[in-house]
């Protein structure tokens, strides 16, 4: 399952992931991971979320960014969800193809048992009609 927190820049959708996770990582029965574009909300997370740094890791292309992500599954047997802050920035992604890139997360997730949650920076009415469904908060 992927779910979307949507909105403009300053609009708290960091905010919002952050309440999120911390509230789930209380009833989770496997692993969380949280991705990031630096490591500012480490001591925002529970120490019991993975944060990941993607800025250290070679990172340029929406493709090896998906293969960033397999990597992570492949390596976490009880990986349960995964939460990535900056979307867009962090998958090399824009609004012309987050809908592909939506569409390869959605197919992980039912292959491999992960939810994902986004915080994308776009309104909801600029999103692809196809994905408009996995807005779980607009700001």
């Amino acid at each position: 399952m992927v779910q979307l927190i949507v909105g403009r820049k300053g609009k708290g959708k960091t905010k919002q992931l952050l309440d999120k996770v911390n509230a789930e990582v209380k009833n989770a029965s496997g692993n969380i991971v949280y991705l990031d574009k630096n490591t500012e909300h480490m001591y925002e997370l529970n120490n019991k979320i993975r944060l990941i740094d993607v800025s250290r890791y070679m990172i340029d292309s929406t493709d090896s960014f998906i293969g960033f992500i397999c990597g992570i599954i492949s390596q976490d047997h009880d990986l349960q969800q995964m939460y990535f802050d900056a979307f867009l920035q962090l998958a090399r992604s824009d609004e012309s193809n987050i809908a592909a890139v939506v569409a390869k997360l959605e197919k992980l997730g039912e292959t491999f048992g992960v939810d994902f949650v986004l915080s994308v920076s776009l309104d909801a009415d600029e999103l692809p009609a196809e994905i408009k469904d996995k807005v779980l908060v607009s700001l």
